[in-house]
């Protein structure tokens, strides 16, 4: 019997070519690259701008299921796909998200795919990367540190301190910041106030950054961003600090996307990282523009399930960026399937073809909410070794009264050769110009009224509801002019509900609203469902644990 080799041996095995070589075959000339050590680059905005005039590839977005403990492979299948599109003669690039260092050293692990569909470097894309979150964390915490000193300094804008909205941010899972009071000590430090912190990558900077198409569009959201409000209620701006211009210089070089390679060095972009739970999870504007600039196929990925991820990606980054998909994956696997039946993660392993069956009815849910945006798909079955003919199959026939196909995959096994027939599905679906994409609400439509239609027609829940003080707050904003803006749904990625509990398609059932957030500079509405968190914390033994420097200073426990 083969040995199974680890992810992280797997990509300390890995071949890699130097970045330039990735770079040629896509047309980027060696000037255009700003090298940060042999395998990573960023691309300098000149090229980019070169590029404006160039018909753009095919988008192909992928998503998945309701995530479980049991795994669904979705950034694995991603990679996969683009290695079988390049295998299949197409020329492919993948663009994903950055992994946050909350969870690498939390419950997740590492985030850059996984078995023979990795990207690398490995460990460096897992770290700290090319500080594109250090300069984010930076601009946000410039922001903070300018407002506690207009306060200080006579406060000439009349900002009250109470109503100060702006927190402070570290990429880090640390609940004891999530409530903290600031300008403790004495007059000198300042005006005594409360604050809090949030994990990076739930931050408005990091939303703007993840939104913006150019330097000028970055600064100008920066500067549209509202910190807080006067004693008589006005927003107060973020340009009315003059904060945009110095939180720009700090994201200036940021801002270009990154290119690594996977395992089979085909290229991928890995830019910007917001979560899909408390954010709208997908990689920049930027990057995924870019990128359909310079392939024929762009595959990309949106955050945990279709009705969190996929949702925000196309009523959110499509709207904003201007961009559609031509053809939707949605991974399943046969163990989270097992689980929506009712299994508990300890029997997966045994044959159960009813809680297959049973578990499908939420995969089914995803199907019916992408064909509300008018989109073609196939499902994904991302192959585990102990699934067995009979629970694929059962797949494959629940998916097919939906006029969809399944197509097993065995990319971590694999590699590209794995998705040959995913490649040639996916190829075929978005050359038959099947898809009419249309968003979910129009930008006319009242604030509490899209919340409505996304909890009733993703969410299969019979209202959302709110009291009075969010139902007013929202009617505010419209009258400020912020009611044609999209919402971006904050709440557990665990279920269809707000309680994670609740596993399958749940329906009839209500969404509290707890608290709504206005992202002026982002462009959206956040709304805050359930309990959800934006300071996540660690758990009782956190995967740094198993984190440390071997003999040879290789790092362990990574993956």
């Amino acid at each position: 019997m083969a040995e199974v080799k680890s992810d992280i041996e797997i990509a300390r095995a890995a071949r890699m070519k130097p970045i330039a070589e990735i770079a040629t075959p896509l047309g980027i000339p060696g000037e255009a690259l700003t090298q940060y050590g042999p395998t990573k680059a960023k691309i300098n905005f000149d090229f980019i701008s070169s590029l404006k005039d160039r018909p753009d590839g095919r988008l192909i977005l992928v998503t998945a299921l309701t995530p479980t403990p049991a795994g669904e492979g979705k950034t694995t299948t991603s990679v996969g796909l683009t290695d079988g599109l390049n295998k299949i003669g197409k020329q492919a690039m993948v663009c994903l998200r950055e992994p946050s260092l909350g969870p690498c050293f939390g419950m997740k692990g590492g985030a850059a795919g996984g078995g023979y569909a990795q990207v690398v470097p490995m460990e460096d894309i897992n770290l700290h990367f090319t500080g594109d979150f250090h300069a984010i964390g930076a601009a946000n915490n410039l922001l903070a540190a300018l407002i506690d000193n207009h306060v200080y300094w006579s406060n000439e804008l009349e900002i009250d301190s109470r109503r100060i909205s702006w927190r402070r941010v570290v990429d880090m899972n640390d609940r004891s910041l999530r409530d903290v009071a600031t300008s403790l000590g004495g007059v000198a430090n300042g005006f005594p106030r409360q604050g809090g912190f949030d994990i990076t990558v739930a931050s408005e900077v990091m939303a703007i950054f993840c939104l913006a198409d150019s330097i000028k569009d970055l600064e100008r959201r920066l500067g549209n961003i509202v910190i807080g409000y006067t004693r008589q209620r006005k927003p107060v701006y973020a340009r009315d600090l003059k904060a945009e211009g110095p939180m720009t210089v700090l994201l200036k070089d940021a801002l270009q996307p990154n290119l690594v390679q996977t395992l089979e060095n085909n290229p991928a972009f890995i830019h910007g990282g917001p979560f899909a739970n408390i954010a709208h999870g997908c990689n920049t504007a930027m990057a995924t523009k870019t990128a359909l600039k310079l392939a024929d196929y762009v595959v990309t990925e949106a955050g945990f399930g279709a009705d969190l991820g996929a949702e925000k990606f196309l009523d959110i980054k499509c709207r904003k960026a201007g961009i559609s998909p031509d053809a939707v994956v949605i991974v399943a696997t046969i163990r989270a399937l097992k689980m929506h039946g009712g299994v508990g993660k300890n029997d997966l392993g045994a044959e159960n073809v009813a809680a297959v069956r049973a578990g499908c009815v939420n995969l089914g849910r995803h199907i019916r909410n992408i064909g509300q945006f008018g989109l073609p798909a196939v499902v994904a079955i991302n192959r585990f070794s102990l699934d067995t003919d009979a629970e694929l199959e059962a797949v494959k026939k629940y998916v097919a009264g939906f006029g969809v196909e399944a197509i097993e995959a065995n990319h971590w096994a694999e590699g590209g050769a794995g998705t040959v027939d995913l490649a040639k599905k996916v190829a075929a679906l978005a050359e038959s110009g099947a898809a009419q994409f249309r968003t979910l609400y129009s930008d006319e439509m009242g604030l509490f009224d899209k919340v409505n239609t996304i909890c009733q027609k993703i969410y299969g829940a019979s209202e959302a509801i709110a009291d009075k003080k969010v139902r007013d707050q929202l009617r505010a904003w419209e009258a400020e002019g912020f009611g044609h803006l999209p919402v971006c749904i904050a709440k557990t990625q665990y279920s269809f509900s707000t309680d994670p509990a609740l596993k399958g398609a749940p329906e009839g059932h209500a969404i509290p609203v707890r608290e709504v957030r206005l992202s002026a500079g982002a462009e959206f509405v956040v709304v805050v469902c359930g309990e959800i968190m934006t300071m996540p914390g660690l758990p009782k033994v956190p995967s740094s644990e198993k984190i440390f420097l071997n003999d040879a200073g290789q790092i362990e426990g990574l993956f």
